[in-house]
């Protein structure tokens, strides 16, 4: 009998993390950027890379933005994904979808002025940057 109830549970943790990991995957696929923006992102993801270094370096912004910097380098530091890096184009987009959703929140709140004066790529890439997290956009 307890043998059984083993089982069972191993079975009920596997089930959760399988609807836990589905519902991850749902989430990326709603919060990912729309047209050419994701190959935009991935474009310029080494630059973006280095820019939240930067930016979770800086003691000038706020905590709660170095914190969410820091959470996200630990992911991206992390050697397992969402969606394994092998499968081609998959498995780097979800983290750039996870990258733009992130800096989404923290560019806006760290300010263009603090991202302009961190920003190591091209203009170029600092106009996609700003399409990506709609700080081109003007707010409400």
């Amino acid at each position: 009998m307890t043998g059984s109830l083993w089982w069972d549970l191993l079975i009920g943790i596997g089930a959760a993390l399988l609807l836990t990991w589905l519902a991850l995957i749902v989430v990326l696929a709603i919060a990912r950027p729309r047209g050419g923006l994701l190959r935009e992102a991935l474009r310029i993801l080494p630059d973006v890379l280095r820019l939240v270094h930067r930016l979770a370096g800086d003691k000038t912004l706020p905590r709660g933005v170095r914190v969410r910097l820091g959470l996200l380098l630990a992911y991206l530091a992390f050697p397992i994904d969402l969606i394994p890096d092998f499968i081609p184009v998959l498995g780097y987009a979800d983290d750039a979808i996870i990258v733009t959703a992130v800096l989404r929140g923290v560019v806006r709140r760290a300010g263009l002025d603090a991202v302009r004066a961190h920003w190591p790529g091209t203009e170029d890439g600092f106009a996609a940057l700003t399409r990506l997290t709609g700080l081109d956009r003007p707010r409400a």
